[in-house]
């Protein structure tokens, strides 16, 4: 198809082009200059509306064991939202944990087209990617994980870079993924010890190795082997009163290294990790002192934004997930996944009458709202702080400084007293909206032919009915445009129109063309023989399981 996109309010980051009336030429899925137009197109007139690449999420769990386990567990969950099928579309359900084909929907009507899984264990990736398979119109990718990794670990232990360097290049193959994933490092296998890990020089039972060591390696390996994306980490001590020192202290280990073309590190979830006091009665934010460290160090982070009401916590990090739900005493699920990881899943409620949950909350605003803007990307860790589909909210929160004045007045005054959030006067604008909704992440993730709307790029795109300057006092406004997109273009074709889905097109798979040293994989077989339960040749993924995908070659 053939668009032009004219009269458009432009906010294009990566192209520094700031609120400009623009013409967009779409041709074949990509941007073209106007010039290379020799046939007729259609043309939309966009006088007066907001024009944005495609809204890109770098962290949401939106498809693999966790998520299923999820579904299953909470039945009471499906039935709050259910979807009956309606012409192309597929039915399903869910609010907190969608099904496969409404994730795909909800995403495109805000605008967002592509999303990325960040957390499977390798063994479980072929499952992921038939999920991934069936989510429509997203853009997508898969994270291995390895923090919990027993080969990598023995590895670390021996000081053998070269069988760390090449093990998780072979792993990256095997499982078709796209960047290295750790949480909560070493601190999932010590647990299966009935061990905890506190600080990043506790050592992992059996295997003597600390998570400074574990994080050490596998930055000088992502860093050797020019991965596009950096290690996209969950640190240690998530959700724990003082922890805002080990988020500080893991910072710092990006120091021994020399900086490169991009971040050598990514903190995911940040406002879970941004926590001050030594119990949860003087629990408060310890967040001026962790903007403190990320603007002083080559780091990215996403925010973790948490918003109130019921949703369902999932992650690899399992001794996170047993202490929550002795702490709600709701349902829980535990699954450990051998020489890996053991995710766990827990629902919880987040309550605005909650001196902790309101602190949490008012933390997840501090983040975006005391860092620059180009550090900063939006997220709610979907679904753990909140489903992604509160995102215009968290956006017009960032936008309206009133919004905040009238949330702070609503929720538990300890919001208040123990966090900067009502003396900070910051309101975002839309150029800064599309840098932490879009150009940072895709540029973060190392997409280079996303986030942006110049020439070449996949013609990925957004639009909202939204002035230019709106008036940041009628939030609702915000919200409402946010939440239903104009238009969303998705590689050329209108997939929504006014926020309805019209075409659920399929989306497409991104996966690292990554090569290793042969050598490696005597030693793998081996170790597979000796300790797992599957044998080497039917862990390994084939192209031809993942339907839809684009390699990316990786130059080390």
């Amino acid at each position: 198809m053939k668009l032009v996109l004219k009269n458009g309010i432009v906010f294009d980051p990566l192209n520094g082009i700031n609120g400009e009336k623009m013409d967009i030429f779409i041709d074949n899925g990509r941007i073209v200059n106007k010039f290379r137009f020799k046939t007729k197109a259609k043309v939309i007139d966009l006088n007066g509306k907001v024009v944005m690449p495609g809204g890109f999420d770098i962290h949401t769990h939106i498809a693999g064991g966790k998520e299923n386990i999820g579904r299953i567990m909470r039945p009471e969950d499906s039935l709050r939202n259910l979807v009956p099928r309606r012409g192309k579309l597929r039915a399903g359900s869910g609010r907190s944990v969608l099904s496969v084909h409404i994730t795909g929907y909800e995403y495109a009507k805000m605008g967002y087209t592509t999303a990325l899984a960040p957390a499977t264990p390798p063994l479980m990736a072929r499952h992921t990617h038939h999920e991934l398979n069936e989510i429509p119109i997203l853009d997508k990718a898969v994270f291995p994980l390895f923090d919990g990794n027993w080969f990598i670990m023995d590895r670390i232990a021996d000081k053998d870079h070269d069988a760390i360097r090449n093990y998780v290049a072979w792993l990256l193959y095997a499982t078709k993924g796209y960047a290295v994933k750790v949480v909560n490092p070493g601190g999932t296998e010590a647990w299966g010890w009935r061990k905890e890990i506190h600080s990043l020089d506790d050592e992992v039972p059996e295997f003597g190795v600390t998570p400074r060591e574990i994080l050490t390696a596998l930055i000088s390996a992502v860093e050797e082997l020019k991965l596009p994306h950096s290690v996209h980490l969950h640190c240690n001590n998530l959700g724990e009163p003082g922890n805002f020192e080990t988020t500080i202290e893991t910072i710092k280990i990006t120091e021994k290294f020399e900086r490169g073309d991009r971040p050598l590190l990514h903190l995911t979830h940040l406002q879970f990790h941004c926590y001050a006091g030594d119990s949860w009665k003087n629990f408060e934010s310890g967040v001026e002192e962790v903007a403190k460290a990320v603007k002083g160090h080559d780091i990215t982070v996403d925010t973790g934004n948490l918003m109130f009401g019921d949703t369902t916590t999932m992650t690899a990090d399992g001794p996170m997930e047993y202490h929550l739900q002795l702490l709600t005493g709701r349902k829980w699920a535990n699954k450990d996944v051998e020489l890996e990881t053991a995710p766990g899943i827990t629902p919880i409620f987040y309550s605005s009458k909650s001196p902790v949950n309101a602190v949490q909350w008012a933390i997840g605003l501090e983040i975006p709202l005391l860092l620059p803007a180009e550090k900063v990307m939006i997220t709610t860790d979907h679904p753990n702080g909140a489903p992604f589909t509160k995102y215009p909210e968290i956006i017009a929160m960032l936008m309206s400084q009133k919004y905040r004045e009238e949330m702070l007045s609503k929720v538990h005054k300890a919001a208040s007293a123990r966090t900067m959030l009502g003396s900070i006067d910051r309101e975002y604008d839309l150029y800064e909206i599309a840098m932490v909704t879009r150009a940072n992440q895709a540029k973060t993730a190392g997409f280079t032919d996303k986030g942006h709307l110049g020439e070449g790029a996949i013609a990925d795109i957004a639009v909202y009915d939204l002035p230019p300057e709106p008036d940041t006092r009628d939030y609702e406004s915000i919200i409402k445009a946010f939440s239903r997109a104009y238009l969303t273009i998705k590689r050329g074709e209108i997939v929504v129109q006014e926020g309805e889905v019209v075409n659920p097109v399929a989306g497409v798979t991104r996966y690292l063309d990554i090569s290793y040293d042969r050598w490696i994989e005597k030693d793998v077989s081996v170790y597979f023989r000796d300790y797992y339960s599957v044998s080497v040749q039917n862990y390994v993924i084939g192209v031809d399981e993942m339907r839809r995908c684009e390699s990316v070659p990786v130059h080390s």
